[in-house]
């Protein structure tokens, strides 16, 4: 297996693109990695994409964003794992060019949340749910979520005001975000006040759905040396599944698909978690952070709250994550987040985080989560 790194990247800016299509965000999104890369040209495009087909009506993206972009004759195909599909996107590429397969790829995500609005639009993300359990009988990922909270509130005696510092913390850091969709400051004490979507998810805790694309063009790391880039090295990179149903689960509070991504993540970049400068975790609910950072050995189980609490977390903190505002503040557009915690993992790594940038940082992690943890792609990145 040979070297991998990233050598260009591009994003548009997340929030509600009415006057964008897909295309058009992705080639804007690809435009400024091939900018970024100082190349034009790749052997490969995969895609990743959740609800191209619900929310857009449009499937076979491969083709569609590679002629779109210049591409067409390419290899060019989407990759989907729900909310995870960015990430299982960039190991798509990854493997494809440690392998050999192909010399050059580009990955680029992206989600056009605002062609479908209201009930339409919970109805085209239930998709990923288990249809035959879950979604037939009304149950949504707010909802799911809800239900795993509550059950971490009761077992561990905690009223909501516990997770708040994970939101306060995106919003700190999205202020900082040009690209960001909400740069608004999240006062102390206003999330256990808003409106509730189902509780005790609330609205200051759950991510925005967005529109958005990112991407990132790959090459093995010689040369790409050579050729006098600044590679930013994969030097992990791994998946994790576990059952589809959240009512399936041996135990409710464990992400056990993302435990086992992490691990094997780990091993390949033959790194213990202590080696980790900052994390960008799939915030897309409070209680997501919370169990992944125990997932992740970065807490004890049943103590990632307290994470939240003791100023451990914040860019200038122990470990900084959703250092740009993660999905909370950045916003979540879904088959595209993943790619865009990858794109902001080489900013900080390069040192060209602006206001964003974690001092000294030379090893991050990224985490895509699909569901309440029933696909989870972890990489590693390094400089």
């Amino acid at each position: 297996m040979r070297d991998v790194a990233i050598v260009g990247v591009g994003m548009t800016p997340v929030g509600e693109h009415w006057s964008s299509s897909l295309r058009t965000l992705a080639a804007d999104a690809l435009r400024s990695a091939f900018e970024d890369s100082h190349t034009d040209s790749v052997d490969a495009l995969y895609v990743g994409n959740a609800y191209g087909a619900t929310f857009s009506s449009q499937s076979q993206l491969g083709a569609l964003i590679a002629d779109y972009a210049g591409l067409s004759g390419v290899e060019a195909y989407t990759v989907e794992a729900g909310d995870a599909s960015g990430g299982a996107a960039l190991r798509a590429g990854y493997l494809a060019v440690a392998s050999g397969a192909v010399e050059r790829a580009a990955v680029v995500g992206v989600e056009k949340a605002t062609d479908s609005i209201g009930a339409d639009r919970v109805d085209a993300r239930s998709v990923s749910l288990d249809a035959d359990y879950e979604s037939v009988v009304g149950a949504t990922l707010p909802a799911l979520a809800a239900l795993v909270m509550r059950r971490y509130m009761t077992e561990h005696k905690l009223d909501l005001s516990a997770f708040e510092g994970f939101s306060i913390n995106a919003h700190a850091n999205g202020k900082r975000n040009p690209y960001a969709m909400f740069r608004n400051t999240l006062k102390s004490g206003a999330f256990a006040k808003a409106a509730m979507i189902s509780d005790p998810v609330s609205l200051f805790d759950g991510a925005p759905d967005a529109d958005g694309a990112a991407a990132v063009i790959l090459m093995p790391v010689e040369p790409a040396r050579v050729q006098g880039l600044t590679p930013v090295r994969l030097v992990g990179s791994a998946a994790g599944t576990d059952t589809l149903a959240v009512q399936d689960r041996q135990d409710l509070l464990r992400l056990r698909s993302l435990e086992s991504a992490v691990q094997k993540a780990l091993r390949q970049a033959g790194m213990s978690i202590d080696a980790i400068d900052f994390l960008e975790p799939h915030d897309a609910f409070t209680i997501l952070t919370t169990l992944s950072l125990e997932a992740s050995g970065f807490a004890s189980y049943g103590e990632g709250w307290k994470t939240a609490n003791d100023q451990a977390i914040g860019l200038t903190g122990r470990l900084p994550i959703s250092t740009f505002g993660g999905l909370k503040s950045r916003g979540n557009p879904v088959g595209a987040t993943g790619i865009y915690q990858a794109v902001e993992a080489v900013l900080q790594l390069r040192g060209d985080a602006g206001d964003n940038q974690v001092a000294n940082a030379r090893v991050g992690m990224i985490q895509s989560v699909a569901g309440i943890g029933s696909t989870s792609i972890v990489h590693i990145l390094s400089v």
